[in-house]
């Protein structure tokens, strides 16, 4: 019998065209692998800097949505979160209980930044500086970040241009902007909120209800704004 090939050639042309066809697809899958390995390390990356005991330690942020367990903080501890910003969060229960409070309001990366930059304070070598702040500028600062903190032009500009070599007070300007506008904007609401009302009065706090922000906060809305103790 003669060869199937030689009756019908265009068999011998079909498998090349399907191998041809195959071989496409398998490149054209490589890039798009390479850029999902890309996000996944970045992401764990991420995950790494943020994950520090603080958030995570006692599990004061139950799934229950309650800021803290009622048996962790009594109202005299939570009285004390009234007198300033920086004694909420100097204590471990107050930190949790404030970022839980941001959670709810959607803006949860403002404290998120904080946490990252006292982290970053305390690296000790300068090995350690860089590719933490690699981190904390792509995450936080850098335009269309994930979670971008809302800064000034100024502020913005000098961070990126001591990124060339990050030092200690590399993220100080911007730290301390967020630290202003939180404590400008949210520490007043928090101290408000039905949740830590509940804690002063010794109540387990209920679900702090979710609320999305009408528009972002500038750091021109609270130049040389003060927080008015009337309103706590």
């Amino acid at each position: 019998m003669e060869n199937p090939l030689l009756l019908f050639p265009q068999l011998n042309i079909s498998a090349s065209k399907d191998k041809a066809y195959y071989k496409k697809s398998v490149i054209k899958e490589e890039p798009h692998k390479a850029s999902k390995a890309g996000a996944k390390q970045k992401r764990n990356r991420l995950s790494l800097l943020l994950q520090k005991p603080e958030f995570h330690e006692g599990d004061h942020l139950g799934k229950s949505g309650s800021l803290t367990k009622s048996a962790s903080v009594s109202p005299e501890e939570a009285v004390k979160w009234g007198e300033s910003f920086d004694k909420l969060l100097s204590e471990k229960a107050g930190l949790d209980a404030f970022t839980k409070f941001l959670k709810s309001e959607f803006s949860e990366e403002n404290i998120e930044f904080w946490i990252a930059c006292e982290d970053y304070k305390k690296s000790r070598s300068a090995h350690e500086l860089l590719p933490k702040a690699k981190t904390i500028y792509e995450t936080f600062i850098q335009k269309d970040a994930p979670k971008e903190v809302n800064l000034d032009f100024h502020t913005k500009e000098a961070t990126s241009r001591s990124m060339g070599q990050p030092a200690r007070g590399t993220f100080e300007a911007a730290q301390s902007t967020v630290y202003r506008l939180m404590e400008q904007d949210s520490y007043p609401r928090f101290l408000r909120s039905a949740p830590y009302l509940g804690l002063l009065q010794g109540r387990a706090p209920a679900r702090a209800p979710l609320r999305r922000r009408s528009r972002s906060f500038t750091v021109n809305d609270f130049k040389g704004a003060r927080p008015d103790p009337a309103l706590w």
